[in-house]
């Protein structure tokens, strides 16, 4: 009996995240990210000061995306650029952008 309860509760974690996913509109992300190509599309991009590479987010996960992006929002990540990005940004905006970013094959 624990087997099915343990199959139930996966299930039902995969039709959750599934559907959550399925108001996420890719196009409409693909419109919104025209400005991250500046610094996340240049192959070996590093960012003057600080010093850092910039990550490549074309292909990256999904929930990663979401995270970060609100975090940025949020103010709870350090970036000033990714946060004046992310503060002109709403939940769905965030969702759009990570359901187009995470279809990009890396």
């Amino acid at each position: 009996m624990p087997r099915l309860a343990c199959r139930v509760a996966l299930l039902s974690a995969f039709l959750f995240t599934v559907s959550a996913h399925a108001e996420d509109d890719p196009k409409t992300g693909k419109a919104l990210v025209y400005t991250c190509g500046g610094c996340h599309g240049v192959t070996g991009y590093k960012n003057a000061y600080p010093n850092y590479h910039v990550p490549r987010i074309g292909g990256q996960n999904y929930e990663y995306l979401v995270a970060a992006l609100t975090e940025y929002k949020k103010g709870e990540r350090a970036h000033p650029t990714m946060r004046a990005q992310g503060e002109g940004m709403s939940d769905q905006d965030i969702r759009n952008i990570a359901a187009y970013l995470s279809s990009l094959k890396p």
